[in-house]
């Protein structure tokens, strides 16, 4: 601190940028007092400032939760990333769905359509080096096997290793005797595959009565299990699986289709089959960057400590409309028993909206399911291990399912819009409908391709064939 002398006063220099200007007759008491007043009160707004930093930078009980969670590779498909990086991933890509405006730009053409021969080119034809080729393998393997068995060369081009997730895929025996059908799995490995078996299954919403069913989503099958076991039979089958690269731009011809991948590779087929799920980049092209008329948001954990485990909760509602961030929620539950323990539990809270801006991230919704799913389960979040976290989010438009829209290219799954209200796509949206999509797609190989497709024959592939719905329940 020091003085300086001023015509009519004293100027005292509290610091470098500030100063307090007093008259010649103010008391030496006073003055020091008023420096210490100043002084104090600068400690309190550093104070301040850093207890606001402080709350800002303050990680949330979900990231405390999930960063204490040891986490394996990354494997393709939803729910096939656990960790927090890729929950604030996905909240980004959450977030620029929500804020999507009509007038933002076009998205990355994909796919060009060119006219003439491929085949034709050159001082002599060409031999296509496969019949089929399939983009995204999590649950393309299951197409590419079913073709392979039928005599077709197929490829498949997974932009991750091709591996099944740590968490179950919940399905009914019924539809997993599809793959049986097929020729996919034999019977006996069905059962090596299911790795939990449950019943009763509730269905249930507040103030109403409780269903209890049987049989419906009661198994819980390993997707690493399963997955292995059909990746062997393909590769033995003769097929191809390029791992690690993802596709860059398609070409279509009049008699072939050209697939260019991130390394510059050029892979040649009759067809191009389109498993990159939800969010595929020919779809985002088809639907011209559409934003999705409504969206499926799912958070959920396996824990270990549940004493009461022996049944389901196909889908259950125990809270009216519910304040999140900005936005007025319905929650809804889904639970199982999980395989990696007798007092391990499956729970996931799910909720369906518009795309708006004010709808809550995922992360909101995680800090209200660490809240409410003690209350439902009838446990203590303290007396549970959280082994896992899980989350996802599932778009969905009117204009479904997805007509075929390029020459050679063909959707299939979740990529291809057909999905189930309850079971909401995914591995279920493959199961159901291998049987009419390898007799399909068999039939426009070896017969006429350009034929079929103007004729509307793969339109009809995609006819949608839900066998959950409420007839079962």
């Amino acid at each position: 601190m020091k003085t300086s002398s001023m015509s009519m006063g004293f100027t005292l220099s509290l610091s470098s940028s500030s100063s307090i200007i007093f008259h010649p007759c103010t008391k030496t008491h006073d003055v020091f007092c008023l420096a210490r007043y100043h002084k104090k009160k600068r400690k309190g707004i550093r104070m301040q400032i850093a207890s606001s930093t402080a709350q800002v930078s303050a990680p949330s009980r979900t990231q405390k939760i999930m960063e204490n969670i040891s986490t394996v590779s990354e494997a393709g498909g939803a729910g096939g990333a656990s960790s927090y990086h890729a929950l604030k991933r996905l909240d980004q890509l959450w977030l620029e769905i929500r804020t999507h405006k009509s007038d933002a730009s076009a998205p990355t053409e994909v796919v060009k359509c060119l006219s003439g021969s491929y085949l034709q080119t050159g001082s002599k034809p060409r031999m296509l080096q496969f019949d089929v080729i399939i983009c995204g393998g999590t649950l393309g393997i299951f197409v590419a096997t079913a073709l392979s068995l039928r005599g077709l060369r197929v490829c498949i081009i997974e932009k991750n290793i091709l591996k099944g997730r740590a968490q179950e895929w919940n399905i009914s025996r019924k539809e997993l005797m599809e793959l049986v059908k097929v020729g996919i799995l034999s019977e006996d490995e069905i059962d090596e595959v299911i790795a939990v078996t449950f019943n009763p299954n509730r269905c249930g919403f507040m103030g109403r009565s409780e269903v209890w069913v049987e049989d419906i989503l009661n198994l819980g099958v390993s997707p690493v299990k399963l997955i292995d076991i059909v990746k062997q039979r393909f590769l033995r089958l003769g097929g191809m699986i390029i791992e690690g690269h993802s596709v860059s731009s398609i070409l279509t011809y009049q008699d072939a289709a050209v697939v260019k991948l991130d390394n510059g590779e050029a892979l040649d087929a009759h067809l191009i089959i389109d498993s990159m799920g939800n969010f595929s980049p020919i779809v985002r092209q088809i639907r011209s960057g559409k934003k999705p008329d409504g969206m499926c948001l799912v958070v959920g954990s396996c824990a270990r400590g549940f004493k009461e485990n022996s049944t389901s909760d196909i889908i259950y509602s125990n809270l009216p409309t519910r304040k999140v961030g900005e936005s007025r929620v319905q929650y809804f539950w889904e639970a199982f028993p999980a395989a990696s323990g007798p007092l391990d539990r499956t729970t996931y809270l799910f909720s369906y909206m518009n795309a708006q801006p004010n709808c809550p991230s995922l992360e909101q919704m995680l800090e209200d399911y660490w809240d409410l799913m003690p209350e439902y389960q009838g446990a203590r979040l303290d007396d549970l291990e959280i082994l896992r976290v899980v989350f996802g989010i599932f778009p969905t438009y009117r204009e479904s399912p997805l007509p075929a829209a390029f020459d050679r290219i063909l959707q299939v799954g979740d990529a291809s819009g057909i999905q189930s209200p309850i079971s909401f796509g995914g591995f279920g949206s493959i199961s159901r409908h291998l049987g009419r999509l390898s007799t399909g797609t068999t039939l426009s190989i070896n017969h006429s391709l350009d034929l079929l497709w103007r004729s509307g024959f793969f339109a009809c592939l995609n006819i949608v064939c839900i066998h959950i719905s409420m007839c079962d329940l």
